[in-house]
Parts: structure tokens; sequence; C-alpha cells
């Protein structure tokens, strides 16, 4: 399959919602958090954040912290010698870094296989709550690796890279200088360029969808391109779940496809890797960090049907209700809009 991919450029599209209100303005504001002068974006990739369980993929752990017995679950797949059976929780990545390279490649073999519309999300409270101190400028970099390798895997050399504001798309350009793909924000009166091969949209804002509706039809036209949505945030708390946002999935997200998703809850993850399945896991109670395989499924499971999941392993385990105490708060706060907006 790899062989394939710098060949096929061009491509076809499905979405994924997160519920975060964060805002970016065109003065590049956002990127300076409050009771800070200035994020220095020029950090090491090597300070990114890494983690080998998933409290601290959902920022629980303790910063700085070493895991004595990193979790086969989230471990880079390295296949050991002799071994006949492949673990349940092999395909996890190993830290963030390792999950925004495996999303890259898993949008590329989306985009060799002919898609248009992909969604990748990384439903991780450091890439969600974006107030703290470095957490933007981490974000941007994580960016850089997803666009880096979405380069090497494709072998596309006209990429596109649209920024939630001519700010920060003006002082990235000037910080990545040695960057193979191209510049531009949403609010840029031509986005988009006819010699642009692929596109990719970095965290676009609710409050600009009428940008991102409009780019994404303009990449429909003749010859069509491929549009990849980069942890988007299309929908806010503030703006309620009621007709227009089931009305924004049926007529606009409804045709995208999520081809990564990682989303950690207390007792396990959501997971999807296209062209895998999506796939609920929990933990092994005999087996420190390790995670099992609950279920597979063709749909990306809601809070109900997460409930049922856990309920069932519950009734399995000798711990009696725990795994579903555990998730039932997290449940209710990133499943509610599931709810309504699927119906």
């Amino acid at each position: 399959m790899a062989s394939s991919l710098p060949n096929l450029c061009c491509c076809s599209p499905s979405i994924t919602i997160t519920s975060t209100t964060t805002r970016f303005t065109s003065s590049f504001s956002p990127l300076i958090p409050r009771g800070s002068h200035e994020i220095g974006l020029r950090f090491a990739r090597s300070d990114l954040r890494t983690s080998a369980k998933f409290e601290k993929f959902q920022g629980e752990g303790p910063e700085g912290s070493v895991d004595d017995n990193p979790s086969p679950l989230l471990k880079t797949q390295q296949p050991v010698q002799g071994e006949e059976e492949e673990e349940d929780d092999s395909c996890l990545p190993s830290d963030l870094e390792g999950a925004v390279r495996q999303s890259s490649q898993a949008s590329a073999i989306f985009v060799s296989s002919g898609g248009m519309r992909a969604i990748v999300e990384l439903l991780i409270p450091q890439l969600q709550f974006l107030d703290d101190e470095g957490a933007q400028a981490e974000l941007w970099e994580l960016s850089r690796i997803f666009l880096d390798t979405l380069i090497e895997e494709t072998g596309c050399q006209k990429v596109k890279a649209i920024f939630p504001d001519a700010g920060a798309a003006a002082l990235l350009k000037y910080r990545w200088k040695d960057a193979a793909f191209g510049f531009s924000s949403l609010s840029d009166r031509k986005p988009v360029e006819n010699e642009d091969e692929l596109v990719v949209m970095l965290v676009p804002d609710y409050q600009m969808l009428e940008y991102v509706e409009r780019i994404a039809s303009t990449l429909s036209d003749d010859p069509p391109r491929p549009l990849i949505m980069w942890n988007p945030r299309l929908v806010s708390e503030d703006v309620g779940v009621g007709f227009n946002v089931r009305k924004l999935r049926r007529y606009f997200l409804s045709t995208f496809t999520v081809v990564y998703s990682m989303r950690p809850l207390p007792s396990g993850a959501v997971f999807r890797c296209y062209p895998g399945l999506w796939k609920v896991f929990y933990d092994d109670k005999d087996r420190p960090n390790r995670y099992l395989l609950a279920k597979e499924q063709i749909s990306r499971p809601d809070a109900e049907e997460l409930e049922i999941i856990f309920g069932d392993v519950d009734d399995k385990s000798e711990k009696g209700p725990s795994l579903l105490a555990k998730a039932s708060s997290i449940f209710t706060s990133l499943n509610r809009f599931m709810k309504a907006i699927s119906k």
C-alpha cells in the first residue's frame, strides 16, 4: 500500500465534532495566553509531552513522571520475535506525537484510496483546552509533524495548510521557513490556489464555518482535490445542539469521513485508524497499563453504546461496576452533543 501513495495525490471524503469553545481571531492573539507576554514556538520536538498511559494523555499524570512499565497499548508498534498473536492494544500509539504521525499515515491511505474529505480528531484535553501556557505552541508544533508526515506519505508537492487566522499563518510562515507546504488562513481572499493538490485545515473554528464551507465547495470543483480537517472545532457549547447543529451535520459534516480518532476514557479509550473499524478498549485488570478490546464496529459508538459496552465488561469482571462508574462522568460531559447530532 505504501508504495502506491507517492503517485496518488488527487483523491475523495466524512467528520468528527469537538465541543470546545476556543476562538481564533485575525489578530493572532489566541497564541498569546493570558498572563504571558509571548509563546516561543521554537522549542525542540523532543520537548513535546509524551506519555505511556492514557492518564497522561488526559493530562492527569504528574508532569515529568516516567512510567516504569509503559503500556504496550500506547507503545510504538514493534513486533516481538516469535510472537504469533497480535495483542488487542498493539494498534494504539505510544504517545501524542506517535498519535499525530499515525493519524497522518491514516489520512494518506484515505487520500490514496480516492477519499476527498477527511477529518482527524485527537480528543485529548491538552489539545482541547488551550489556555495553559505553551499549549497552543504545542498544538502548532504537532500540526507541523502532521503536515510533514503527510507530505512524506503521499508524495504530494503542493500541500496547502490553512490556519485559523492570518496572524497565525504569517507568524508560522516566518518561523517555519523550511516548510515544504504553503501557508494561508481561512480569512484570506483566496486561501486555495489552482495548483494546490491537497489542502489541510488546522483547527477550524465554528465562528469561521462560512469560510470553511466555501473552501470545501471550491475544492469540490473540477478538478476535485482532497480536504483534511485537523482537530476541527465546528460545534460549540455556546451555540447549543439544536436544529442548526443537526443541519450542519446533515448537510456538511456528513460529507466527511473520520479517518483517525483518539479519545482516552478513564478506563480505556475509543479509537479509530483508517481503514480499520472503530474500537473500544478497557483496562486489563490482570496486567497494569495493558488494555483489552471490548468491541469493534463500523460506526462511532455513541454515549448509550459506550454505557452498554462498559456495562457488559463490568458484568464479566470481579470488580463489579467500577469501570462503568469511572466512565459515566466522561460519557455525560463528552457525549451529550453526540446524542443530539446523531438523530
